[in-house]
């Protein structure tokens, strides 16, 4: 194996350093945030860095990264209406799904600027992906600040779910195999993964117990 130490990673070239830490965590949900300014312009981006929080309540993270003097419209949109999506990224439409990683301006909308489709559902004012096979509708809860890299953990509640029929197990498990959803490794490696086994509920082996008492 070749061994990456604190010297030689930081010697690295900076794009193969970037590229090495994103991807070696290993595969990422692959998510489209979508959200809606005031001024009514939809926007939609490409997340990997969705992460399951807690399930009473139920609550999902992001990280922001700093914003600098590139414009971050999703979090502006999300701080503006306390509102947005997240709908995942499906085989067909990762080409489109990634393209909105480019910076366009806030007055443009990557809708328009793909092939993605906007969904809006009854009562609800948060713009959806059209197609996604799993649709969540987010509301703000909270942020927190990460002073070691100048990010921010944004926090949401899961206030609706929208779920294609074919993919629910019976004990409410998502097959997401099922609906070819699509995963991240590093930055631009999209993957279709599948569904090998389901592993029940572990409690400790008695053999194990019973040794560790004698």
């Amino acid at each position: 194996m070749i061994h990456f130490n604190q010297e030689k990673l930081d010697s690295l070239h900076n794009i193969f350093k970037i590229n090495l830490i994103n991807s070696c965590s290993g595969y990422k949900p692959a998510n489209l945030i979508a959200t809606v300014s005031k001024k009514g312009i939809e926007n939609v981006a490409i997340f990997s860095s969705i992460v399951h929080i807690g399930s009473n309540p139920p609550l999902l993270g992001f990280i922001v990264r700093p914003s600098g003097e590139v414009p971050r419209n999703t979090y502006k949109n999300i701080k503006e209406t306390q509102l947005y999506t997240i709908n995942h990224v499906f085989d067909t439409i990762t080409d489109d799904a990634h393209h909105t990683s480019a910076r366009y301006d806030e007055n443009i909308s990557e809708f328009d600027a793909t092939n993605l489709q906007v969904e809006y559902k009854k009562e609800i004012k948060a713009p959806f992906v059209k197609g996604s096979p799993v649709q969540i509708q987010m509301q703000y809860v909270n942020e927190y600040y990460i002073k070691e890299n100048n990010t921010t953990l944004v926090l949401g509640k899961i206030i609706n779910l929208f779920v294609k029929d074919e993919i629910i197990d019976k004990d409410g498990h998502l097959d997401l195999g099922k609906a070819n959803v699509a995963t991240v490794t590093g930055l631009d490696g999209y993957s279709i993964p599948k569904l090998k086994d389901r592993k029940g509920y572990q409690r400790p082996k008695a053999s194990v117990l019973i040794n560790k008492k004698c």
